[in-house]
This record gives structure tokens, C-alpha cells and sequence, in this order.
């Protein structure tokens, strides 16, 4: 029996981004490596999905980033969540207690 990892849904990746950048400020390979260590290895985020979640998210307001050295001393650009991200990260996480919720209900039937 293959084992693959499960895809994210649509709409979660926000939620994880902003989620991870709650500890403080991080490059974006360190936002990747933060969603996969905390998930045990099970989610994976492609480059190609994260970059443009950041630049997105930096256009509504909800990171910030400037740039600086990261612990290899090479110039990486740092986000930071502001405080209107950390407000849609309540409103992320909300809304997917809402949905595992449902989702759980459904499982539980026959």
C-alpha cells in the first residue's frame, strides 16, 4: 500500500503561514521547515505556493518583511506578522474549527 501525504486544502496555507510566523520573524525556507517540522513530516509546502502566499499576504497587510542575513549569513527577506495578520489568523482559525468540525460529522456516519 503506497503511503503519500495528504494535499493541503484550499484556504489553510494562510492559516499555517501566519501561524508559524507567531514566534517571531522568519525567511520564507525557514517558514517551510517551521510547517513541516510542527506537522511531524505530514505537510509539506512547495516554494511555488509559499512565495506567492507571502507577497499576497504582504499586499493585505497582514506580514511585513525587510531584509537581512540568515543563519547561513545569505540575504534573505524576514517576515513578520503585523497586527491585522495576527487578528485573520483568529478569523483562520475560526473559520477551520468550523470546517474539521463538520468534516468530523460527516466521518462519524455510517
Amino acid at each position: 500500500m503506497a503511503s503519500t501525504k495528504p494535499d493541503l486544502l484550499q484556504g489553510t496555507l494562510d492559516m499555517l503561514i501566519l501561524k508559524s510566523l507567531t514566534a517571531g520573524p522568519l525567511h520564507g525556507y525557514a517558514v517551510l521547515r517551521s510547517i513541516q517540522q510542527v506537522s511531524g513530516d505530514i505537510l509539506r509546502v512547495e516554494e511555488g505556493s509559499l512565495y506567492p502566499a507571502l507577497h499576497r499576504m504582504e499586499r493585505r497587510g497582514w506580514i511585513e518583511s525587510k531584509w537581512g542575513p540568515s543563519e547561513n549569513n545569505r540575504r534573505a527577506r524576514f517576515y513578520r506578522l503585523t497586527k491585522t495578520g495576527r487578528k485573520q489568523l483568529l478569523v483562520e482559525a475560526n473559520s477551520w474549527a468550523t470546517v474539521s468540525t463538520a468534516i468530523a460529522k460527516i466521518m462519524q456516519t455510517a
